[in-house]
Formats: structure tokens, sequence, C-alpha cells
């Protein structure tokens, strides 16, 4: 009974952790412009609540949104004729 019990509230106490809120990722927030906006709002009004990681995830993924895969423009060396 001594060396079980040990166990069996291990046992509780996983079971009663539920699995963790997926986090938004650069990815996530690019393909979903909807929450990409609502999260801009909450990290203008109050960054220290949502915290520099997920603002900072914001801000990058509104950059790729606006800039795009980041293909610099190469103009022709020479015009042609």
């Amino acid at each position: 009974m001594i060396k079980t019990l040990p166990v069996l509230i291990l046992t509780v106490a996983l079971a009663a952790c539920g699995p963790p809120a997926p986090a938004d990722t650069v990815e996530s927030l690019v393909a979903n412009p909807e929450r990409l906006k609502e999260l801009r709002k909450q990290c203008k009004a109050d960054r220290a609540k949502l915290g520099d990681a997920l603002c900072n995830a914001v801000g990058e993924a509104t950059r790729k949104r606006f800039i795009g895969g980041g293909t610099p423009y190469t103009p022709e060396s020479a015009p042609k004729n």
C-alpha cells in the first residue's frame, strides 16, 4: 500500500492536467488573418499581458503577410533592345 500511494497520487495529478493550449506560431498566424488582427489589437492594448514572445510572433507574421516571401526584387542588369 505504501509503495502504490505515490504512484496513485502521481497518476491522479497527471490525469487532472489537461493538454496545453496550442501556441500561435508565425505560420499559423499568417494563415489565419482574423486571429492575427485580433492579436495585433490585444498586443497594442496590453503587451505585458500577452507576453513578448507572442507579440513578437504577431509582428513577424504581420511582416510576412505585408512583405510576402521576402524574395528581393532583382532587376535585369542591362535593358533589352
